[in-house]
């Protein structure tokens, strides 16, 4: 054996030993110091292009919702679905996201829907932030298009001075949800238990209205270029979402439609008591289900786990959601 080599082997054996030595005991004075979790989530965006708009999903956090508002399936069924489905039960309820999407169009700066700011505590209200964050301003959004007068998709239209927290937007809503939610007299004589929800809406409007930025439409109507409303009705009077188009591609960002995936894609039967008709919501989503997998068009919905990005497709008799997969947009 050539003793160079005999020689270098020997001394890289050598030093092998003392490189695992010190990795050894620096391992255990590292172990010793380790660094704090950083107890912080991602920033809350994620996006997509749709044709040539692209979609920006934004999360605004999340809320509990007991499973006991779910109804039309007995309590068993309800669980069994949501243990087929991984949710975890606690005494709270069932974590519900809370989502908005902002597009850009090339021409307009779209939000759909603008989150629970403070109106539901401080588990919501990351709607402003993961604009920002997600690269854009308030400032720059031009319309604000809602699905519904709810608070969770409401109430962060107003700004912590109580302005509008979108200065430079048109304010779009339905014109049947204007009808009876603003309507003072439908308000007044409301149950008890209701009123709250009717002051969120009035209140979330207000300073639009003021602007003269309030834009009622009648659904069906064509609001942007490439922008469709849709009537979904039935959560709410004037509920409804929104057809985007571009390139040969489509995305319906449907609002309220489900509110608990683990269970109302495989029983759409399966309301919540939230539902102003209860039996117009059970048809306006077995439709939108059956048309989402027909003409295969993506959903992007407020309560489905973040970004609430995918498609649906048949399982038998009953429907699946199927998430987009996360991937790199395409390169200019």
């Amino acid at each position: 054996m050539n003793t160079s080599f005999s020689a270098w082997r020997r001394s890289s054996g050598l030093a092998a030993a003392i490189l695992a030595g010190a990795l050894c005991a620096g391992g255990s004075a590292a172990l010793a110091q380790a660094p704090a979790m950083q107890a912080a989530q991602a920033p809350g965006y994620y996006r997509m292009m749709l044709g040539g708009f692209e979609v920006t999903a934004l999360y605004d956090g999340s809320i509990p919702l007991g499973v006991d508002l779910l109804k039309g399936a007995s309590i068993e069924e309800i669980g069994r679905l949501l243990e087929q489905g991984f949710v975890p039960v606690s005494q709270q309820g069932v974590q519900t996201a809370v989502n908005a999407y902002l597009v850009h169009t090339g021409k307009h700066l779209i939000l759909v829907d603008a989150g629970a700011a403070s109106c539901f505590g401080p588990a919501l209200g990351a709607v402003s932030r993961n604009i920002e964050a997600a690269g854009y301003s308030a400032a720059q959004v031009d319309a604000v298009l809602l699905t519904h007068l709810h608070g969770d998709h409401a109430c962060g239209l107003v700004g912590a001075n109580g302005g509008p927290a979108f200065p430079n937007a048109t304010l779009h809503v339905a014109e049947d949800e204007a009808a009876f939610w603003l309507n003072t007299d439908i308000a007044a004589q409301a149950p008890r238990d209701a009123q709250p929800f009717f002051k969120m809406a009035q209140e979330a409007v207000a300073p639009y209205r003021a602007a003269g930025k309030l834009q009622r439409f009648k659904a069906g109507e064509r609001l942007l270029p490439g922008v469709e409303a849709v009537p979904l009705r039935g959560h709410t009077p004037g509920h409804g979402g929104y057809l985007f188009s571009s390139g040969g591609q489509a995305m319906l960002v449907w609002g309220d439609v489900i509110h608990s995936h683990a269970v109302q894609f495989a029983r759409p039967e399966v309301t919540i008591e939230f539902d102003t008709d209860p039996q117009q919501a059970v048809a306006s989503r077995r439709q939108v289900l059956a048309d989402a997998v027909k003409q295969k068009y993506w959903i992007a919905g407020a309560h489905l786990p973040f970004p609430g990005i995918g498609h649906v497709r048949h399982a038998g008799e009953r429907y699946e959601w199927v998430p987009a997969e996360y991937g790199p947009l395409p390169s200019n």
